[in-house]
């Protein structure tokens, strides 16, 4: 059998059995320090140390393995939401275990690292283990989950030391951070590729959009008299939607709403819409943003209704760093596959990673485009095909800087 089918054939068994390890019965749930995560590390850590790395756990609960002097990070994450699949983060983690097994004997010195929480379930804020990593975890101690549980408090739960936080910081030894992720989209799927080539984390603006109006009865209002907010904000949203689809790589949507008094039988007179902007180039973002509320007020004006909004999230975009992406296109098509290069939709502990160093990812198709479900699914040729590709990177890495 050809090595890389066997070996993506094993990552998944991997996969299989973490997935197993959950908070819930029944189904996938394993958050920040969970009980779980220590299974997680144990079978890992043995994992690793029988292809050659030296591993530890770091304060914050990041897995860590490295072979030689490293040079190169390759991670992804271990937690997951609830009702998830098996493949989101863990497969990165594990593939970059097999691809040290597949390299034994390079020159090149790897880190791979199991990041402890990328997801924000637990307290509500996402990236913990990559924020420490660069350095930035420590506003994030004092959170609490629902049990009014600090993440410094789960940190010593789980057996860590708090005060060690710095001691998990990326030190001068890495140079560069490839992460390897399913898509979690169609895109690949609708082109039949294997594998796709991340240029950029699309930046994110996240509001929330309110028409107000006149609630009133609805069989004694005239529709001529009405303030009708539902109405208003269904106009606008239809206006949402045709903007995303004449502005080429704009995404925007409209995923809740809340609308008062919400009964049958009478006219809503409040209308709180949230609104999701993303696009690899912030300019066209915000403009974007900046147009779609400018015509809901224009909506609302002709309507009789006031718009206000606030804004809960911009995060600007995060560009791949441009030489690694290079590179690990080259290696993509050294393969013999199209090397299709894309932008990331959604957020990576990579757009974390790259306020310290040069970042690259890769993405592996998602069948059906369905992720953060028990559903998700990857092919092992993909798979295979990842671990091809990570090894031509690692080679063309070789070259270039050992």
């Amino acid at each position: 059998m050809d090595r890389f089918l066997a070996a993506a054939q094993e990552a998944m068994e991997h996969c299989h059995w973490i997935a197993e390890r959950s908070e819930d019965v029944g189904r996938t749930t394993r958050t920040f320090l969970s009980p779980p995560m220590h299974e997680v590390h144990a079978y890992l850590r043995t994992w690793m140390e029988n292809c050659g790395l030296t591993v530890e756990v770091d304060a914050v609960g990041n897995l860590r393995g490295t072979t030689g002097k490293t040079r190169l990070i390759i991670a992804s994450h271990l937690d997951t939401v609830p009702a998830a699949g098996a493949y989101d983060g863990v497969l990165g983690v594990v593939m970059a275990v097999s691809l040290v097994r597949l390299m034994q004997g390079s020159a090149v010195g790897v880190e791979v690292i199991g990041f402890s929480e990328e997801e924000g379930v637990r307290f509500g804020a996402p990236f913990i283990g990559s924020r420490a990593l660069v350095g930035s975890v420590q506003e994030m101690l004092s959170l609490t989950d629902r049990q009014g549980i600090t993440v410094a408090g789960a940190i010593r739960q789980y057996g860590l030391d708090p005060e060690r936080i710095a001691e998990a910081e990326v030190g001068p030894q890495a140079k560069a951070y490839l992460e390897i992720h399913i898509e979690q989209g169609p895109v690949l799927e609708s082109l039949d590729l294997p594998l796709g080539v991340v240029e950029a984390i699309a930046g994110q603006s996240r509001l929330d959009v309110t028409f107000s109006g006149q609630s009133n009865h609805a069989g004694t209002t005239p529709m001529a008299l009405r303030r009708d907010a539902l109405a208003g904000a269904a106009e606008w949203i239809q206006v949402v939607e045709s903007e995303a689809q004449a502005t080429a790589g704009l995404v925007a949507t409209v995923g809740y709403l809340e609308a008062h008094p919400n009964v049958r039988n009478a006219i809503n007179g409040r209308l709180v819409a949230s609104l999701d902007v993303r696009h690899a180039q912030d300019h066209v973002r915000l403009a974007a943003v900046d147009s779609l509320l400018a015509q809901a007020s224009r909506i609302g004006e002709r309507r009789g209704l006031r718009v206000t909004s606030k804004t809960n999230l911009d995060q600007a975009a995060v560009p791949m760093d441009s030489g690694l992406v290079d590179l690990l296109a080259e290696a993509v098509s050294a393969t013999g596959r199209t090397a299709h290069r894309m932008t990331s939709g959604a957020g990576h502990d990579a757009m974390i990673v790259a306020q310290r160093l040069p970042c690259a990812m890769l993405f592996l198709r998602s069948p059906g485009g369905i992720s953060h479900h028990p559903d998700e699914r990857v092919l092992v040729e993909d798979v295979a095909a990842g671990l091809e590709a990570g090894i031509e990177f690692l080679k063309g890495w070789e070259a270039r800087n050992v």
